[in-house]
């Protein structure tokens, strides 16, 4: 049938397997994502409608600035971490020459 990753629960499938086995395919996705591959990339993920449904609740009627504000919450130690960066080198191109 499909490929399962080793070590792992997560089903990963070619775009040609999710073609020919599109309803195993979809009844596997109603307990976990199931991701389509194409040229060796993740291309696709197949979603139950709950899942779905779930996803869209956590990001809909946010606006950008209450999302911007959570993600600065959510990273605050990274974003000072790259601003002391910053402060302590500057950019890293500024010593670039244009020949």
């Amino acid at each position: 049938m499909a490929i399962l990753s080793q070590g792992s629960t997560t089903m990963r499938v070619s775009a040609t397997q999710a073609k020919n086995r599109f309803g195993a395919i979809c009844t596997h996705a109603k307990t976990e994502p199931v991701f389509v591959e194409k040229d060796g990339r993740i291309d696709t993920v197949i979603l139950s409608a709950g899942q779905f449904d779930a996803l869209n609740a956590s990001v809909q009627g946010k606006s950008l600035k209450q999302q911007k504000k959570v993600f600065d919450q959510t990273h605050k130690a990274w974003i000072e971490e790259q601003n002391a960066r910053f402060e302590k080198n500057g950019l890293w191109c500024d010593d670039l020459r244009v020949w």
